[in-house]
């Protein structure tokens, strides 16, 4: 089951598990949108994979299978994986 991880691991941005701006990879780093297009480039900085919309679980269910209350932020920054060519707009 997910954790719907409640922050963006590279700006802190809030995201409830109603967020329909957060992405995740396959190992559940999480990050909002913004970050994973403008910043990361759509490729995750822990893994180098790409990078999923996070389903939404229904409101009735996250009282049985509340979202996750730790909160990760990536201490040293939020750069780009290393060796991608990151195009910007």
């Amino acid at each position: 089951m997910l954790e719907l991880r409640p922050n963006c691991e590279c700006c802190d941005k809030d995201l409830p598990a109603d967020a329909t701006d957060a992405v995740i990879c396959t190992f559940e780093c999480t990050f909002c949108a913004d970050c994973a297009q403008n910043v990361l480039g759509g490729a995750c900085p822990n893994c180098g994979g790409n990078f999923s919309a996070r389903p939404i679980r229904p409101a009735a269910l996250l009282t049985k299978y509340p979202a996750s209350t730790r909160r990760v932020l990536k201490a040293e920054g939020c750069d780009p994986p290393q060796g991608r060519l990151i195009r910007r707009p």
